[in-house]
């Protein structure tokens, strides 16, 4: 008869890897890696844009789709923690520059995000709030969410308000204008409310799915996806 030595987990299971383990060429973004990252929002929104006056709008709706992935989850984020070698100066303008055309934040999302990482799904983490949810009051607190980080980083961030102030303006501005312009053409007002609808899944998409409220550690509280489609 033999026996099935029980699994032991080391310590080094929860260890985060050395920059050097993962290795230091990650540091390195190539110019041509820069423009690109940079300039596929702004392709984007020339997509929306060629399409719907085309009366495309199947195609200019995904254009939008792919907008509110590219900037939130890729192209913002980079931003956000400042990974794509850019002055500090210039990486607040695109920042800011991006999420403004999407009508948010930039200044509010880069506070919130580095605040989720310093204290994950702690109580004073908002943006990672959705984790402590369930599913139905994951999706109604989305179309809040731009709102509650923008107050947040307000409260938070006294020394920032003067950007919140500039980067809210805008929004209003734009989204005003988006409206104005419905006499001569509903293609601005659609894609306001294209961009401001696709931010509603952000807390499913961004937090809900990929976290995990009872994990003691980074590690666990976050899920590993795996596979050609997903493996949690």
């Amino acid at each position: 008869m033999t026996t099935t030595k029980p699994c032991t987990v080391t310590a080094d299971a929860d260890r985060l890897p050395t920059l050097t383990e993962l290795g230091r060429d990650l540091l390195h973004v190539s110019s041509v890696r820069r423009a690109m990252t940079i300039g596929l929002p702004f392709l984007a929104m020339a997509g929306y844009a060629i399409f719907s006056s085309m009366g495309w709008w199947p195609v200019a709706v995904i254009a939008v789709m792919a907008l509110c992935f590219i900037t939130y989850g890729s192209t913002s984020h980079d931003l956000v923690h400042q990974t794509l070698g850019l002055r500090r100066s210039w990486n607040q303008f695109w920042l800011s520059l991006i999420e403004l055309l999407s009508l948010r934040s930039g200044t509010a999302y880069r506070l919130s995000h580095l605040h989720h990482h310093q204290h994950l799904l702690e109580s004073s983490d908002i943006e990672g709030s959705a984790a402590h949810m369930s599913l139905i009051a994951t999706l109604l607190c989305g179309p809040t969410l731009q709102i509650r980080l923008w107050i947040w980083a307000w409260k938070n961030h006294p020394h920032h308000r003067k950007q919140l102030l500039l980067e809210a303006t805008g929004v209003f501005v734009l989204a005003c204008s988006a409206g104005i312009a419905m006499y001569w053409t509903i293609v601005p007002l659609v894609y306001a409310v294209l961009v401001v609808a696709g931010s509603w899944v952000f807390p499913l998409v961004t937090v809900f799915i990929p976290h995990n409220a009872e994990g003691q550690t980074p590690l666990t509280q976050t899920r590993l996806f795996r596979g050609i489609w997903a493996r949690l």
